[in-house]
C-alpha cells in the first residue's frame, strides 16, 4: 500500500473507534431512544453512518461495485425503523469494510485528486476522508450523548 494511504487508512480507523466503542453499549431497546426535541433515534443514528460510509465508498472513492441504498437519506428523516441491533451491527460493520477497501484502493496520488457532490461541493480525496471521518465521529457523539441522556 502506498504511505499516504496507510496513513490516511490508519487516521480513519482510529477516528472510527469513536463510534465502535459505542456498539457494544447499545440494548436494542437503545435503538428508539432520541434527545426530545430531537428528531433522531440512535437506531436511525446507525443506519445512517453505515449508509453515508457506503455512500463515500462508492461516489468518493469510486470503489467499483458498491451497492447502497441509504434509506436514512432518501427518507430524510427518521421513520422509526431501524430497531434491530443485529442488523444495524452488520450493517456498520460491512459498511466500514467496504470504506476500508474504498480508502486502501488509493495511490498516493489519487489524495490530490478534486471530486466534487452536490453535499459537500468540490474536495480533495484526501478533505473528502477528513469529512466522513468527522461525519462518523459527529453522530457517534450524538449517539453517547442520546445513551447518556435521551429516553
Amino acid at each position: 500500500m502506498h504511505p499516504r494511504t496507510t496513513s490516511h487508512l490508519a487516521l480513519w480507523k482510529e477516528g472510527r473507534t469513536r463510534f465502535t466503542n459505542l456498539l457494544d453499549k447499545l440494548s436494542e431497546a437503545d435503538l428508539r431512544k432520541k434527545l426530545v426535541p430531537g428528531p433522531n433515534s440512535i437506531g436511525f443514528l446507525l443506519r445512517h453512518i453505515g449508509d453515508v460510509e457506503l455512500l463515500f465508498a462508492k461516489n468518493v472513492f469510486g470503489l467499483a461495485g458498491v451497492q447502497v441504498y441509504a434509506s436514512t437519506v432518501a427518507k430524510g428523516r427518521d421513520t422509526g425503523e431501524w430497531t434491530d441491533l443485529a442488523v444495524l451491527k452488520t450493517y456498520v460493520r460491512e459498511s466500514a469494510e467496504v470504506l476500508e477497501r474504498a480508502i486502501a484502493a488509493q495511490s498516493d496520488a489519487d489524495w490530490d485528486m478534486v471530486i466534487e457532490t452536490k453535499e459537500f461541493g468540490r474536495k480533495t480525496k484526501a478533505e473528502a476522508l477528513g469529512r466522513i471521518s468527522t461525519h462518523t465521529a459527529y453522530h457517534a457523539g450524538q449517539i453517547g450523548m442520546v445513551l447518556k441522556y435521551g429516553a
